[in-house]
Formats: C-alpha cells, structure tokens, sequence
C-alpha cells in the first residue's frame, strides 16, 4: 500500500501545480523549509509540498552527481540519488559501447535512468528494466524530461524474466544494498539479481558490462571478463566486468580524461628505503593491483611490502600517482611530531594513514597545529615499522593530454 502511495505523491509533482512548485523551490534553502513549507501550504495541499520539498532536496543532493542542469530537471528517490551512477562515469561507459559498435542496449535494475540518460546520448536505443513500480517511473520521468523518451523504452518488470535477445548489449547493475535504506552487501551472490545471474546473463550477449563494488576479490572475476576500476576526481567510483572485450584484462580508468592503465602481470616491486618523493597511487589503480605498473613507470620501489606507497628519488610526471617531497622521516612519536610542527609553524595539516590504526582526527586534535605553513604527514608502515613521513606536494611537470 505504501508503494501506491508513493506513486501517487509522485505523479502529483507531474501535474501544472506540482511543476510550478517544484520550479519555485529549485534554489531554496533547507534551514528555512519549516517557513518555506508553513508559506506553501496556505496555497497548495500539504501533500503536494511535502512531495516537492522532498523532490527539492533530493535534486540539490544530485547536483553533485549529475550537474545543476540535469539534476533540477530530473526526479530522484533517495535510494536513487544514492546508487545512481555518476554522469561522468556512466558517459565513460556509454562511449566505450559506442565505440564497440552497440547501438542497443538492455539496462536490466537500471534506477533512476542514470545510465539509461548516458547511453541514449550516446545515439544507442535502451530498454530499461526495473521491477520496481516507482523507480520504474522516475527512470521514464526522467527519459521525458531530458528529452531522451524515443530512444529510452522504460518497461516495470523482473528482469531475470526480461528477453534481451534482440539487443546488442546487456548493462546490469545489481542491488548492492539490503532493502529500503539498508546495508552495503558485500557478498556478490547476495546482490539482487546475484552476481552468478548476470554473469550468466552477459555470457548470452554479443557484449556486456555489470557493475559491481570496486571491493569485489579478483578471484571471483569470471576468466573471460575484462575487470575496470573507475575514478572520478580521485575517488575510487566502481568496477565493472566487461564481457566480449578483452578477456582476462584489467584496467584502472581515471576520470576526467580519461587515463587508462592497462595491467601487464608485473611481479611486486621492491621494497626500499623511502627517497626523497613519496606518490600515492590512484585509488583505482590499487583496486586494480596495478602498483608494480605505476612503480615501474616511476623508476621507484614501494616502502614496505604491505603499503600501496610507492618511492623514487626522481620526480616523474604521471597521471596515476600523487606525488609528495618528504622532508623528514621519524619513527611514530606524537610528541617528536608535535615539536616538530611547532618549530616549522604548520597550522594547515593534511593526514594521510595508510597500514595505521590510528585516526588522523584524533592525531590532529593532539596535535593543535598552529602557524602559517601547510605539511603533509603519512601515518604508514616502512620497512614493517610505525613510520611518520611528513613533506609536500610536490609539482611533476604536467602530464600530456590524452
């Protein structure tokens, strides 16, 4: 019963009245929405508010996923803006079907449309599968909204019952959340549908991509699947499984760009003492185990055997990695730390911690850093021992455009 509820709060916000609500609420303010929603009440049914104050937050919570243009003309649930994927990955995605020659496309569990949007920009014609009734409507709201209706046929339906077998490609993006605001799911088998499914349901298609967590273990990835890990500004986004392309690949993709490194079965890199540059590879590349490529790149070794901290003495540009100057290197002692950050009057701190219990909150708060010069310090292990490295950024020359 609360599902046809749902949707007819929802269809309410299509009506004249609710897009004129909808329309006045786009830039307001959410501290004010007790006398916002007092003021709106007066000349609209309270349940057309409360709808359209909630469609308005949740629009503002996308913005940062979809852009301002897109998001205060799309519709949204909170599972929705949540699971959705980013524009600039699932536009990553759209043109790499593209460029595979699909021109259509089965999206089985595909929300709120994200993908769906992506890939209909992309020229490729989608069907959209979800078996939920008001995801299902917010995905073809969507598709209207956007302009995208002709190439986007949104259809409410179990999608393990779905027939792709006149599309050029599947795209299936799992449940990855137990119920209604639940859990993260971090077994693949208790996705929804589970991973087996669709695994099974790529094999049946010319191509196919799964979205999965970026966590997944590399042994659970099928030998035939290229395995991608996505980063968007870098922040490590998803992996994807990617079949009837490069069997048995794996592939770190930075976004903007992008950048691809592609794994070549390096064995681990040295250990060494720390240098003088310290980089911090991409999140995507250590989900990617593609370290050792990074290192190599570099000339450079890692500081321990267990820590994704690679070290050269040399400055090299690269898209993969951060890099830092370490200026000093003490064994972990907050209070060598403290002293230290006093004499060199460092009131900005950034806390890095990599193989460290400790919090960097915590640190920083025993710290008390005071003055008007920045450090960088790395909580981390070096050669298996509590280190301290601290430094700065430090700026390789800039890497060509891809």
């Amino acid at each position: 019963m609360g599902r046809v509820t749902d949707l007819a709060a929802f269809s309410a916000l299509l009506t004249d009245e609710g897009q004129s609500l909808l329309a006045a609420l786009r830039d307001y303010d959410p501290a004010r929405e007790l006398a916002v929603a007092s003021r709106l009440r007066r000349e609209h049914p309270a349940e057309l508010v409360t709808g359209a104050l909630g469609q308005a937050r949740l629009r503002q919570r996308a913005v940062a996923k979809f852009g301002a243009e897109d998001a205060h003309r799309m519709y949204f649930t909170p599972h929705g803006v949540e699971q959705s994927t980013r524009a600039a990955v699932a536009a990553h995605r759209a043109a790499r079907f593209a460029e595979l020659g699909v021109r259509s496309v089965a999206d089985l569990c595909c929300g709120i449309g994200g993908d769906a949007i992506a890939l209909a920009r992309a020229g490729i014609r989608v069907l959209a599968v979800d078996r939920d009734p008001l995801t299902a409507e917010t995905a073809r709201a969507n598709a209207e909204a956007l302009g995208l209706a002709g190439l986007i046929e949104v259809r409410r339906a179990d999608v393990t019952e779905t027939d792709i077998s006149a599309y050029d490609a599947v795209f299936v993006d799992p449940a990855r959340r137990g119920g209604r605001g639940g859990g993260r799911i971090f077994d693949p088998e208790a996705y929804s549908p589970p991973l087996s499914w669709a695994v099974g349901t790529a094999r049946s298609a010319p191509y196919a991509a799964l979205k999965i967590a970026p966590g997944i273990p590399h042994e659970t990835v099928p030998p035939e699947a290229e395995a991608e890990w996505i980063s968007d500004g870098g922040d490590v986004k998803e992996a994807v499984l990617w079949f009837g392309t490069r069997p048995g690949t794996v592939t770190a993709t930075l976004l903007p760009g992008p950048r691809a490194l592609t794994g070549r079965g390096l064995p681990d890199p040295p250990v060494r003492e720390t240098g003088r540059y310290l980089y911090e590879p991409d999140g995507a590349v250590i989900r990617a185990h593609l370290v050792a490529e990074v290192a190599e790149e570099l000339g450079g070794a890692l500081i321990d055997e267990t820590i994704a901290y690679i070290t050269a003495d040399e400055l090299r540009p690269t898209p993969y990695a951060t890099a830092y100057e370490i200026t000093d290197r003490l064994p972990f002692n907050v209070k060598k730390l403290k002293a230290l950050l006093r004499e060199r009057e460092v009131g900005t701190l950034t806390v890095k911690k990599r193989g460290s219990a400790v919090e960097p909150e915590e640190l920083r708060r025993k710290l008390k850093p005071k003055g008007p010069n920045a450090a960088t310090v790395f909580l981390t292990r070096a050669a298996g021992a509590p280190t301290m490295l601290i430094g700065r950024p430090a700026q390789a020359p800039a890497v060509p455009a891809p």
